[in-house]
């Protein structure tokens, strides 16, 4: 019988893949205090990685997947799913019976998932957005049978950590990816395209890139939100919010002509177009 994980129980939490979204996720977690840095243990590729996540956050990191899947009692598996069958494969007869099993890989069922570790387990299923980066995501969260009602707060109680997160039927999941998961990065090209509009009209780049805090609190809303968004990245003279909204196989690789390098989308060029 599967042990019932208790919210108050400690937990060593495992990431396998520790990319943008997982350092996101570990970041809100330590931030919350809802673990310490000592029940956080995780697996990256290259040791450069390896190392900026050890001294950013102070956690166990190793080399082997098999080794933290091993360790885990909440095993959050954080890699693009083009590579997520082949960790399983690679972890499945490491991981536990009892250990709670959360993917945040795009498009990748609970029945896939049960099907690629070959037997039942306790599976959760995200679908976190870019903006968990500073704090403010918006995840969807959907389980199997297998997972109880604590577990299921407790997994959500993770998310929150880094936003706001959302318990739905997976049915849906696909509608939370291509609402919440890609529309930040359309939001960011907006935002830039009314800066460059801006230039084009002859404001000049001061007034409506990098200098423009008026600019960036009138799209972004209120002072809070557009102090994220600088934090982010926007309208720093350089295109790295859109470089993360459309990582290469990862949530946005669709919408690359929007999103494309150099602002050459039809979506910028007509924002542009109408504003200047």
């Amino acid at each position: 019988m599967c042990r019932i994980i208790g919210m108050e129980e400690k937990m060593k939490i495992g990431f396998i893949g520790l990319g943008n979204m997982a350092c996101a996720m570990i970041s809100g977690m330590l931030g919350q205090g809802i673990v310490s840095a000592e029940e956080i243990c995780g697996s990256a590729k290259t040791q450069k990685t390896r190392d900026a996540v050890r001294e950013r956050f102070g956690i166990d990191v190793k080399a082997s997947n098999a080794a933290v899947a091993e360790e885990a009692q909440t095993l959050i598996l954080a890699v693009k799913p083009q590579f997520l069958a082949g960790v399983i494969a690679e972890v499945r007869d490491a991981v536990q019976p009892d250990t709670l099993v959360i993917s945040i890989a795009a498009g990748k069922t609970l029945a896939w998932l049960e099907e690629a570790f070959g037997r039942r387990m306790k599976m959760v299923r995200c679908m976190p957005n870019t903006p968990a980066i500073v704090g403010e995501g918006c995840t969807g969260v959907c389980l199997n049978g297998a997972v109880s009602e604590e577990e299921m707060k407790y997994s959500l109680r993770l998310m929150e950590s880094f936003g706001k997160a959302s318990l739905v039927e997976e049915r849906l999941m696909d509608a939370v990816g291509a609402v919440s998961g890609s529309s930040p990065a359309y939001v960011f090209l907006f935002i830039e395209a009314m800066a460059d509009a801006g230039v084009a009209a002859g404001a000049g780049i001061r007034v409506c890139g990098a200098g423009g805090i008026r600019q960036r609190k009138a799209c972004a809303g209120d002072g809070k939100t557009s102090r994220r968004v600088k934090r982010y990245g926007m309208l720093s003279g350089g295109d790295d919010d859109r470089r993360c909204a459309c990582s290469g196989g990862g949530r946005f690789p669709w919408g690359s002509d929007g999103c494309a390098a150099g602002g050459s989308g039809e979506v910028r060029e007509v924002v542009i177009l109408r504003v200047a």
